[in-house]
């Protein structure tokens, strides 16, 4: 598996200094996701690491929920850079 073969949306020089940002840490979860994916496929009853993925996926859940709130304009062109789907509304 190749680590650095995932999405090189943010350049270096962002990511030293919005470590914080809701952006940054939506595209760091989107990143482990695809990661956990990707291993999820070769070891199926690896039942820790899917305990992991949905924990991980309900967070960036959450966080792209309060972006969507927050500020709907970065929220869209996030979604479109890493080519997520919308969240579905209750």
């Amino acid at each position: 598996m190749v680590k650095n073969s995932f999405i090189p949306v943010i350049s270096q020089e962002e990511r030293e200094e919005n470590k914080g940002s809701v952006e940054f840490q939506i595209f760091s979860f989107t990143n482990k996701i695809r990661r956990l994916t990707l291993h999820l496929e070769l070891h199926r009853k690896d039942y820790l690491s899917q305990r992991g993925l949905r924990k991980i996926l309900g967070k960036r859940q959450r966080l792209l929920a309060y972006l969507s709130k927050k500020n709907r304009v970065r929220y869209k062109e996030l979604i479109s850079q890493l080519d997520i789907r919308e969240r579905q509304t209750r």
